[in-house]
């Protein structure tokens, strides 16, 4: 009922930078977060960024200073911001976007994924 659609993985150099997006649409009543994971070969998914419905963020220890979240809820997209890239950033990263779509349904969806590459 919620799709998420990801843009602007590919490959980049270390010290490089991307900027990744997700636009959400849908019948979606209100968005209360939006986040990036990502998923290194051999590794679980773990958290990279969440912003909230108040524009709060929070980030994992390894990207901060470096990634930044934000989001234009007019479009209903959030974006990712990646600066500095190293190679241990290499991972497909996933959009998540939890809210509710009508009275109290929650919905919790998740993009396709986007690979970044981070290689010399």
């Amino acid at each position: 009922q919620v799709q998420l659609v990801e843009s602007g993985g590919g490959l980049v150099q270390p010290g490089g930078s991307l900027r990744l997006s997700c636009a959400a649409s849908g019948r979606m009543r209100r968005i209360n977060a939006m986040s990036w994971y990502r998923e290194a070969p051999g590794k679980e998914r773990e958290l990279v960024a969440t912003i909230g419905s108040g524009s709060n963020t929070m980030y994992t220890d390894s990207v901060k200073g470096r990634f930044t979240i934000s989001s234009d809820n007019a479009k209903n997209t959030v974006y990712l911001q990646m600066n500095s890239l190293k190679p241990e950033d290499t991972a497909v990263y996933y959009c998540n976007v939890r809210g509710v779509i009508i009275f109290s349904t929650s919905f919790d969806s998740w993009g396709q994924g986007t690979q970044v590459t981070v290689s010399s």
